[in-house]
């Protein structure tokens, strides 16, 4: 079974995602005979589901699960996932959230169910007791949780309907489990399996209060989700508390690797270890402004200025997610980056990321905003699908062309 096919797909899904991207800036520009709303549904289903979700299981599948001998079974739970990612792709941008696309939305959480039993039941005895297998569990453990928050929305359409409060709570729940908790941790786990490959112990302790911390962070900050429609002040503190406990996890992360850097380097290359660096310095920046958000001026301000959440998740999924997600599918030999594509995908990121914070200030703030700012926001936008066509172009070359 050649993964780098299935990556191919992934990769494939990226670049639709980037398309999309563009067509919703363009809506800001000029008149389309198109629904805002479908397109942005297709757009983040697709990224979350399609590229980010298939990047990281096939990682998994080869990393800890390629010696279970269950390749077939592998492959229908793969053959399931797909199809329900393009029923999905059909569908929102043609009825939005109506009965086939949450039909397909559905099926999607019973596939992702199915991977994490596939995960856990077939992982090799080996690997049971290494630290980046207890990662990698939890992250799986949070992908299922996760879909509590999608499985919440139907009730609420049913009884108090799209306008409630506890609409938009299980949309938010269902994010901050997926990429605080599946997406982030997931991605740990292949970093401390890339390290334990090498040779590294750590102290136990340490690894002990880096967990707990980090759970304890990722369980509790679920309650800054909720702070928009300003709850009780309980609800404020126990989303600082949680706050305060990432950040020193990640405190804590650092000086567990920082006598390893050098490891890391040479162990994933130049290129890699370069977007592995943007990660972690956008990562304090992610945590900086999670522990603001716990303060209710700030929180209310983030609710008022939508643009502020973009920029934030665009920093989440692009600078730290999609970023570390590639430097170790290169690592695994599961894809090649070439340098036009760093150069143009950290163009595309750093410039348009600018903007959308620049906007939030200007409008926070009353900084001078410029007429032409949604034209040049989507003539920058369209640099993504460009870098992203790029590396999928240059990867379905190696694949099928090259001897």
């Amino acid at each position: 079974m050649n993964l780098r096919k299935h990556i191919a797909f992934a990769l494939f899904y990226f670049l639709l995602v980037a398309l999309m991207g563009v067509l919703l800036r363009l809506f800001f520009v000029t008149p389309l005979p198109l629904n805002y709303k479908y397109i942005l549904h297709a757009h983040s289903h697709t990224a979350l589901l399609g590229w980010i979700y298939l990047g990281l299981t096939t990682l998994i599948f080869k990393i800890f699960l390629s010696e279970a001998q269950k390749p077939k079974l592998y492959q229908r739970i793969f053959v399931f996932t797909n199809l329900c990612i393009v029923g999905m792709l059909i569908t929102f941008p043609i009825q939005g959230y109506a009965l086939y696309s949450i039909i397909f939305s559905t099926l999607f959480l019973f596939a992702s169910y199915w991977f994490a039993w596939f995960a856990i039941k077939y992982i090799p005895q080996h690997f049971k007791k290494r630290f980046s297998w207890k990662l990698i569990k939890t992250a799986l453990w949070y992908l299922v949780i996760s879909s509590v928050g999608p499985w919440a929305i139907g009730g609420v359409m049913a009884t108090l309907g799209p306008g409630s409060i506890w609409y938009k709570s299980s949309i938010y729940f269902y994010l901050h489990f997926q990429y605080n908790g599946w997406f982030i941790i997931a991605l740990l786990g292949v970093l401390f399996y890339v390290l334990e490959g090498k040779g590294i112990q750590f102290n136990t302790e340490k690894l002990k209060s880096f967990f707990l911390l980090l759970n304890v962070g990722v369980l509790f900050t679920v309650f800054l989700s909720f702070l928009w429609f300003v709850p009780p002040t309980a609800i404020y503190i126990l989303g600082l508390a949680a706050a305060v406990a990432q950040l020193l996890a990640f405190y804590e992360l650092y000086f567990l690797l920082k006598t390893h850097f050098s490891v890391l380097k040479t162990a994933v290359g130049k290129n890699a270890f370069f977007f592995l660096k943007i990660a972690g310095i956008l990562m304090v920046s992610k945590l900086i402004m999670q522990l603001f958000s716990a303060f209710p001026y700030v929180a209310d301000l983030a609710y008022q200025l939508k643009d502020f959440v973009i920029g934030y998740l665009h920093l989440v999924f692009l600078g730290i997610v999609i970023t570390t997600m590639l430097a170790f599918l290169k690592y695994f030999k599961l894809i090649t980056l070439p340098n036009s594509f760093l150069r143009l995908f950290l163009f595309a990121f750093a410039s348009t990321e600018l903007l959308i914070f620049y906007k939030a200030f200007a409008l926070w703030l009353g900084l001078p905003f410029f007429s032409e700012y949604y034209l040049l926001i989507a003539i920058l936008s369209c640099t993504f699908p460009v870098a992203v066509g790029v590396l999928f172009l240059k990867n379905l070359k190696n694949l099928y062309l090259t001897p």
